[in-house]
């Protein structure tokens, strides 16, 4: 694995490839975001409660200052909490009625893990090089 990514730097370069990683990252945050809020009003009785909107949002919302700041080692920690997420997905995928939903936040927690492993990588590289 260490030398295609060594091979994928050398052929597309570090700028490029820490550019579409953050890409992929701002993407899948967002959408990941939506779906997460989308979650908390389907839970949602006959009368508005937004604790379960913020229970599922926070841990994301938490991560913003790294997102901003372009902090890889954040970035990489982003990467795990978004597993929580995967698995959240893929247990909500085997309700039946729910199973589109679950497998869109699946995908998307996935596209996250890989957008965030990768500008982890690549941006503390880029960092190493400018030092």
């Amino acid at each position: 694995m260490r030398e295609w990514l060594d091979e994928l730097e050398e052929q597309y370069g570090l700028d490029r490839l820490t550019y579409w990683s953050r890409q992929l990252v701002l993407a899948s945050f967002v959408t990941l975001l939506l779906l997460t809020v989308y979650r908390g009003f389907l839970l949602q009785g006959d009368t508005f409660n937004w604790r379960p909107i913020v229970a599922f949002v926070l841990p994301l919302i938490l991560f913003l200052p790294t997102i901003i700041g372009r902090r890889p080692r954040g970035h990489a920690w982003l990467s795990f909490v978004s597993l929580l997420y995967f698995t959240q997905g893929v247990m909500v995928a085997t309700l039946p009625s729910q199973a589109f939903r679950g497998v869109a936040e699946a995908l998307v927690s996935l596209a996250l893990f890989v957008g965030c492993m990768g500008y982890a990588r690549f941006r503390s590289h880029q960092l190493q090089q400018t030092h």
